[in-house]
């Protein structure tokens, strides 16, 4: 299994001043463990929360900012002034911290007792003065954060707050993240040719490539006790063809799907990988083209990206680990062909074998069908609709000066009648906020034809996200025009390359 970001812990930093005095800043401590304690106890929030101390000086802030850094438990802090805390004892601590960090705007109490305000009340709930205070130093030296107003009682807060948090897990999972690539790209293809260095000081992500025979000599090693047990596990979990089944007359290529599957998840395991690639026109020793093994280990977690294409492979790792125990699922996707039907307009995705499971409309079926790429025996899949639900599309594509991120929000749908004759997994789906619209603005932006596709995640998500990792994003959605869009895409240029300095 893919290490995925680990549980990680929150950390919430409150600022204050010491001249308070001691028993002030002693209530500021206990208001703060009460509401990480609120953020701690919610659904919406799926990390520990630890509180720390309370901050009250340049030094014990800036240790703080190193101490987190250092530690890889931590995936991000939340800061909060309970009080006026100034700001330009923040300055090194912020100028230092390497962790996501989410501002979070709120106060201790969420009515105001009217009648009793004095000005001891006013000192110490004054969040409305401190926070614009942290926000400016922020701002001035270009921090990037989340925001988030509003009281840790209402559940849109803590909702915003639980976004933040998968993004800071999906941060932690590509930085510490190494990927196998197994063979080279498919030949004369420029979406899925990227650069690797600049991937790694980026994202953090570790792209190494193997000979595909290295891993072929795992696969041939592999004993028959632990191909008997994935097969055993294919009958319980999977609707087997007939050809499949025990006495089958392809039942051998089931094994030999066990085979690749357990050779590839040792191979895997063993290197500490929590992505890879595989490419059909490199398959080496290789008897098939890996499928079912593919889609089993996109289930469990690992990234992937086919023909080559590593950087769809590193983003769908990330997002995987982000959706952790949402329902519905994240797969590997590709746009393959349209219905242009006038006022019905979909899209059908799909791939040559390698369409994640999680995504599935009830039991996949295990089967057996001829592939016309590969020059290979015939690989055993998974076959599939995908459950119906509104899902997001993400492409990440390596512009030359920077990466690019682009999002279309789209409903998968059931397909308007069978398919028996197609035989891979596949999903249905409206773009947004239509047809037309929506793939001109996808073209416009040079989005890959290689994607990952969500029904876990939304756009606030994957928006911290590509905020925490400094990514430019393009979404596409319900209030997309083409000519805006166009305009976004002629601003985002000037403004990336602005940024990056001389």
């Amino acid at each position: 299994m893919p290490a995925a970001g680990a549980d990680g812990t929150i950390w919430f930093l409150t600022g204050s001043q010491g001249l308070y005095g001691p028993e002030v800043v002693q209530q500021v401590r206990d208001n703060a463990t009460a509401i990480a304690g609120q953020l701690g106890d919610s659904k919406l929030i799926d990390a520990t929360v630890l509180v720390k101390p309370v901050l009250t000086s340049a030094d014990a802030i800036r240790r703080i900012m190193l101490e987190a850094n250092a530690d890889d438990s931590c995936i991000g802090v939340v800061c909060w002034m309970h009080t006026f805390s100034p700001a330009k004892m923040w300055i090194a601590g912020l100028e230092a911290l390497r962790k996501p960090l989410l501002h979070l705007h709120t106060q201790a109490n969420q009515a105001l007792p009217w009648a009793e305000i004095d000005m001891d009340f006013m000192n110490l709930n004054q969040a409305a003065h401190g926070d614009r205070e942290f926000a400016y130093i922020q701002t001035r030296l270009g921090v990037r954060r989340k925001t988030v107003a509003g009281h840790v009682s209402d559940e849109s807060t803590l909702a915003a707050v639980g976004d933040w948090v998968r993004a800071a897990r999906g941060a932690a999972t590509v930085r510490s993240l190494t990927l196998a690539r197994f063979g080279d790209n498919m030949r004369d293809v420029a979406v899925t040719e990227g650069d690797k260095v600049e991937a790694q000081r980026r994202f953090g992500v570790s792209v190494n490539t193997y000979g595909v025979n290295d891993l072929v000599a795992v696969v041939d090693a592999v004993d028959d006790a632990a191909i008997d047990d994935l097969v055993a596990e294919y009958e319980d979990t999977y609707t087997l063809a007939a050809a499949l089944r025990a006495g089958g007359d392809q039942r051998e290529s089931l094994r030999y799907a066990a085979r690749i599957e357990a050779g590839l998840r040792q191979f895997l395991s063993d290197g500490g990988f929590g992505a890879f690639t595989t490419n059909f026109q490199d398959l080496g020793g290789l008897r098939q083209l890996p499928g079912l093994a593919v889609q089993r280990l996109m289930a469990d977690g690992y990234g992937f990206g086919g023909e080559g294409d590593w950087k769809t492979s590193v983003i769908l790792a990330t997002l995987k680990a982000m959706g952790r125990g949402r329902p519905g699922g994240t797969s590997f996707m590709e746009d393959y062909t349209y219905h242009l039907v006038p006022g019905e307009e979909k899209i059908l995705g799909a791939h040559m074998l390698e369409v994640c499971p999680t995504i599935a409309a009830g039991r996949p079926s295990c089967e057996i069908h001829p592939l016309g790429i590969g020059d290979r025996e015939d690989p055993v899949r998974l076959v599939f609709d995908a459950e119906p639900g509104p899902a997001v599309i993400v492409g990440i594509a390596d512009m030359g000066d920077r990466f690019r991120l682009v999002l279309n929000e789209v409903d998968v749908v059931p397909p308007d009648a069978e398919l028996p004759k197609l035989p891979v997994a596949r999903a249905i789906w409206r773009p947004q906020p239509n047809f037309r619209t929506s793939t001109q603005a996808w073209l416009t932006a040079g989005g890959p034809h290689h994607t990952v596709l969500s029904t876990a995640l939304t756009t606030d998500e994957v928006d911290d996200l590509a905020t925490i990792l400094g990514v430019e994003l393009l979404v596409i959605d319900g209030d997309t025009t083409t000519r805006g869009f166009a305009k976004e895409v002629r601003w985002n240029q000037a403004y990336h390359r602005l940024a990056q300095g001389l």
